[in-house]
């Protein structure tokens, strides 16, 4: 089964759907996972009913922490912000589907911790931590 999620995550590095700029965005933030220098931008569009409408992540690092953005991208567009502020580090995982170490844990944890930033109104320079997420 790993080997199933394993392609997952290559294809949505080697294609991914959400890479890229909004115009137009509610929310945004960006951060680095300084063990290994991985770097994430995010931007959502979020409607007047509290929806978001579209996401799109920018960044450089490993395949695993660019397809997790794009995994999670592709999982919150759709739904309420209220929901989106709930998401989970289980449920990242869950969507990823396989186990990880803890090195390799802060880099799929990077995306989470960059939208729960951009969802919460985080300034540059501020930071979540991995529990916070």
């Amino acid at each position: 089964m790993d080997d199933l999620y394993r392609e997952y995550i290559l294809d949505h590095y080697k294609s991914p759907h959400f890479r890229g700029h909004l115009e137009d965005y509610a929310f945004v933030y960006e951060d680095d996972n300084p063990t290994c220098g991985d770097h994430l931008h995010m931007e959502l569009q979020v409607d007047e009913n509290g929806m978001v409408t579209d996401a799109r992540f920018d960044g450089i690092g490993c395949a695993l922490s660019q397809a997790s953005a794009d995994i999670l991208l592709e999982h919150i567009v759709g739904k309420p912000l209220e929901e989106v502020k709930q998401f989970s580090k289980d449920d990242l995982l869950n969507l990823l589907g396989i186990s990880l170490g803890p090195v390799r844990l802060k880099c799929a944890l990077l995306s989470l911790k960059v939208l729960k930033g951009a969802v919460y109104g985080l300034k540059p320079g501020e930071s979540l931590t991995e529990e916070d997420v």
